[in-house]
């Protein structure tokens, strides 16, 4: 398995605000704690995302990748509304674990999507072959889309299912619809079925709905785009280990033929981001 999301941080009130006090992920995650969550869930490589926009939390974790063979590659942040943006990506995509860019979309508001200067930052991407992880909630499907068309050259990867507001016993049909709007769309490269228990709104989490979305996201995006990925430690929020989620997507996919399975749960990453 290759987990195509996940996080790493030093924990300070001051740049993790958004974490809840108290909760189990207030606390430093280093890469000895992923080594050792990954081998017990039997995890063999990882892409480590952002979690701060920061540049020197890219390098920072550029400087992890390069302390372990098990991250293959780092998804990082840069100003990409920056006018002088070029020198900072083509320093980061100099670094062969460096593959991707994500910005806290689901923080903006809809018109930041469309912003003239964060899509001049964006056309800079396929040129150093990096890809762009689009992170958002279902309200921000439209704009979102309209993001997508304006940047038909670039490889876009959905994190987290696009963040569905989950509630048990169905499938929200306004995310369906939005997401069954992408996936017509070539350069969608991959789906991460990621950080969908943090968005379940119930108080207990019912693993039929879960269940539910992750094949409704495999029947509209296909075994050859869908990818594993834990968004951990965030998913500590709702379950209690690395290795709960993992055995959760393994039963996912348990009924597939042997090459979807590889392809979900490991090569489809490799591709996509190309590791």
């Amino acid at each position: 398995m290759i987990d195509a999301h996940h996080h790493l941080w030093k924990y300070t009130d001051e740049d993790y605000g958004w974490i809840p006090p108290g909760s189990p992920i207030v606390r430093d995650f280093l890469v000895p704690d992923l080594e050792a969550a990954a081998k017990t869930a039997g995890v063999e490589g990882t892409v480590v995302v952002q979690a701060r926009q920061t540049v020197e939390e890219s390098d920072w974790l550029l400087s992890l990748a390069d302390s372990t063979e098990l991250i293959l590659g780092v998804v990082g942040w840069v100003p990409l509304v920056d006018p002088d943006v070029a020198g900072v990506l083509g320093r980061l995509a100099a670094h062969e674990k460096f593959k991707g860019v994500r910005h806290v979309l689901q923080g903006e508001a809809d018109e930041y999507f469309t912003r003239d200067d964060f899509h001049r930052g964006l056309a800079l991407l396929p040129d150093l072959d990096l890809r762009y992880d689009l992170l958002l909630f279902q309200r921000q499907l439209p704009a979102a889309i309209q993001l997508v068309d304006r940047q038909p050259d670039l490889g876009i990867i959905i994190d987290h299912i696009a963040k569905p507001e989950i509630r048990k016993g169905s499938v929200d049909p306004v995310w369906k619809a939005g997401m069954s709007e992408l996936a017509k769309r070539d350069h969608i490269l991959g789906v991460k079925v990621s950080g969908m228990v943090t968005e379940v709104l119930d108080p207990e989490i019912d693993e039929a709905t879960l269940r539910a979305y992750f094949e409704t996201t495999l029947e509209l995006f296909g075994a050859d785009r869908v990818m594993f990925g834990t968004d951990w430690p965030v998913c500590l929020l709702r379950i209690d280990s690395y290795q709960k989620w993992a055995e959760t997507v393994r039963g996912y996919v348990s009924d597939l033929s042997d090459d979807e399975q590889a392809a979900i749960l490991a090569a489809n990453a490799a591709r996509v981001y190309d590791l």
